[in-house]
């Protein structure tokens, strides 16, 4: 029976404890720190990973339930002050003007709830939507889409596609900021596209032996990979727990293998095959430079990874997370986050109670319809620049 060491927990010991290392008297070759630098990068993507998931599972779900609860009670505070405007529209002494802005407020609480799952709502919608005033709101918006447009298209001078299907100043944003994205992407892609094949050409006459040198890195992890199987291979082991642990090991052994994940299989073979760390030092450069051919790629596998991670908690949370920064700085988002929505609610609470109280709902209206025209005009800026 084969007694196997215990693994050891802490990763950075693990990979790092991989490098090249010399008598202190020697430097390194150019290959040998090449080697060394992609195995600390590694290490620096997998704690920048593992950082990012352990702080998601502390913080994730607490903060998604507080913005789920937060947006159903603005559903509720918005249909409480729709119903209460829909009312005093019938029953209230405004002017044509004061009912105008009322109109206009209720056709934007219709457009913050769900129409399809509440019944009140819905016929609300269906009432406002033939309202004349509504009729001609969106031909005003059409007209500044129109504008909007004409501004987009000489400020990037080409059409906007399909302009037809774009009726309001924010669809025509949207789509002029679309194109604008696809042109930059495509402009990038074909500078990347020159500066890829320049690169390759230059690569090509300085390591004529790249093709070799990919066989070397691929029949070195084959080799490792071969010399494990076999120490660890289940059907060899007698023991009950000894076997388990070696299918558990193998395991971890196969999936390294599929993802080309040099630096694991070479953890286990200093852990499993007791081989001397000392060994890649002896190993010519030609063979490490291949090798570190697939740290590259593993490198930008867990990269990748880095990001994909950073984008989900980034839609999911609500906050742009940049993995440089610390735990604290996260945490201190997360927190303004959730100080804002309760600011916000506070402020429909207080509106809510505002507008029951006699001429205070005239007064709130006019505040809101100068609200709404400065947002507009800081649309047309936006747009502008």
């Amino acid at each position: 029976m084969t007694l196997l060491p215990e693994e050891n927990s802490n990763a950075t010991v693990q990979v790092l404890g991989l490098r090249v290392q010399l008598a202190k008297d020697a430097s390194l070759s150019a290959a040998q720190d090449r080697f060394n630098q992609l195995l600390l990068r590694i290490d620096e993507a997998t704690q920048q990973l593992e950082r990012l998931q352990a702080w998601s599972d502390r913080h994730r779900h607490a903060h998604m339930q507080l913005l789920y609860e937060a947006a159903k009670h603005t559903d509720r505070l918005h249909k409480s002050m729709l119903l209460f405007l829909h009312d005093q529209l019938h029953t209230c002494d405004l002017t044509a003007q004061q009912q105008r802005m009322a109109r206009q407020q209720i056709r934007r609480l219709i457009a913050t709830l769900d129409t399809s799952s509440d019944a009140q709502v819905q016929a609300l919608d269906a009432v406002y939507r033939e309202d004349d005033a509504a009729h001609n709101a969106a031909q005003d918006s059409a007209l500044a889409a129109q504008r909007l447009r004409e501004k987009i298209e000489a400020a990037m001078g080409q059409p906007l596609y399909n302009p037809n299907l774009y009726q309001t100043p924010d669809e025509v944003l949207a789509a002029g900021m679309r194109q604008w994205q696809q042109q930059n992407i495509a402009d990038e892609a074909r500078k990347a596209a020159k500066r890829a094949a320049r690169k390759a050409q230059r690569r090509s006459a300085a390591h004529p032996q790249q093709g070799p040198q990919h066989s070397d890195a691929k029949g070195a992890i084959r080799t490792v990979y071969r010399q494990l199987a076999s120490l660890l291979h289940p059907d060899r082991e007698m023991d009950p727990q000894a076997q388990k642990r070696k299918t558990r090991l193998m395991g971890e052994v196969n999936a390294a293998y599929e993802r080309n994940d040099l630096t694991t299989l070479l953890r286990l073979q200093l852990q499993v095959a007791h081989v001397d760390p000392q060994h890649l030092a002896r190993m010519s450069n030609d063979k490490l430079a291949a090798m570190s051919a697939l740290l590259k790629e593993q490198l930008a596998a867990l990269q990748g990874d880095v990001r994909q991670l950073q984008s989900q908690l980034t839609r999911e949370l609500d906050l742009a997370l940049d993995a440089q920064f610390s735990d604290e700085v996260w945490t201190q988002g997360l927190q303004r986050i959730q100080a804002d929505r309760r600011y916000a609610l506070a402020r429909l609470e207080a509106d809510l109670q505002r507008i029951q109280q006699g001429s205070e709902l005239k007064r709130w209206l006019k505040e809101q319809a100068l609200l709404v025209k400065e947002h507009a005009k800081m649309q047309d800026l936006d747009g502008l620049l």
